[in-house]
């Protein structure tokens, strides 16, 4: 019989946590969703709420909070440029202070935490692809430092508790992840492509449109997540999770514009400060001790995802910030 443990999620109600919560309830797991909704939005739990495995706690993370908890997902970080540029300080100390709340609560309630790292803490890497043996190349004054730098702080708190006071951690590190629930207005490369060419305008394409990423679908990336909290207690990472195929953000935008069926042309802006030029992971690790690699290849994933935003009225968003 399998055993039923109060998980909290820290961000909840964003892309990623909602997908997150969804495969926790669905699995019979007490699920606590604390979310302040700066960058999420309650309608992506709605469908939850009525689930008595389900609680919703509207609660922002640099503050301290009190459960009794088994296991705790730590996603909670504003997490696209424009919306962590919006207020770089708030940013900072989400990722800072509340590391060090949700660890103080794992170290009270002997729990599991796993920290939502991202490839970002590699920065614009000189070294490709990127193993998670390499320590990146971080502008530490520059307009994407708070989330890097943020990110970074976070993970050595995780292993400085692991060390200093033997709290049982997890972390790992996101690359690029899409898929339904985005926020049209998040400033995503692929949630920009989408909404834009939906709506037939222009396709905005920062620099000649060389750069690479790598894209994971969310349905992979939670798996991975869910197979690390539920891993051994010898393999706390950290490690990359992501899909290591690479595409450029110009095949990326034509992609968009072909199965979208859109009228869109693409127009080239200039390049933003401390954009990385290649991204894309090692996930050699994640195969040998997770067993897991992106089973959804980047078409399929993309029809999914532009079918969501078909099925949203675009109108009722609003950008959150105006970074974008």
């Amino acid at each position: 019989m399998a055993i039923i443990k109060r998980i909290l999620v820290t961000g909840g109600a964003g892309f990623l946590g909602s997908h997150l919560c969804d495969r926790l309830v669905a699995q019979g797991h007490d699920v606590i969703c604390l979310d302040n909704f700066f960058t999420s939005q309650k309608v992506n739990v709605a469908h939850l709420l009525g689930k008595p495995n389900f609680e919703l706690v509207r609660h922002d993370i640099t503050h301290q909070v009190w459960l009794e908890v088994d296991e705790i997902y730590n996603l909670a970080c504003p997490a696209a440029p424009g919306h962590y540029q919006y207020n770089p300080i708030k940013t900072m100390k989400t990722s800072v202070m509340g590391a060090i709340n949700v660890l103080g609560m794992a170290k009270r309630c002997r729990a599991k935490v796993l920290q939502a790292s991202t490839s970002e803490v590699y920065g614009d890497p000189e070294v490709h692809p990127q193993p998670e043996s390499y320590r990146g190349s971080v502008n530490p004054i520059g307009p994407r430092a708070c989330y890097d730098e943020g990110k970074r702080a976070a993970e050595t708190l995780f292993f400085d508790y692991h060390r200093s006071n033997r709290v049982n951690i997890r972390v790992v590190r996101i690359f690029n992840t899409y898929g339904p629930r985005m926020h049209p207005f998040d400033g995503r490369v692929i949630s920009n492509f989408i909404r834009q060419a939906l709506r037939n305008e222009d396709i905005t394409l920062f620099g000649d449109g060389s750069q690479t990423r790598s894209f994971c679908y969310v349905d992979d990336l939670v798996e991975a997540m869910i197979r690390m909290m539920n891993g051994p207690d010898d393999f706390v990472g950290p490690v990359n999770i992501g899909n290591p195929e690479e595409h450029t953000i110009k095949g990326l935008a034509e992609l968009v514009i072909e199965l979208s069926a859109s009228r869109s042309k693409i127009v080239h802006r200039p390049m933003p400060a401390d954009d990385p030029a290649r991204r894309r992971p090692v996930i050699d690790l994640a195969r040998s001790r997770l067993g897991w690699e992106p089973k959804i290849p980047v078409r399929l994933g993309l029809l999914k995802t532009i079918d969501y935003f078909r099925s949203i009225d675009i109108e009722q968003y609003r950008p959150p910030t105006p970074n974008f």
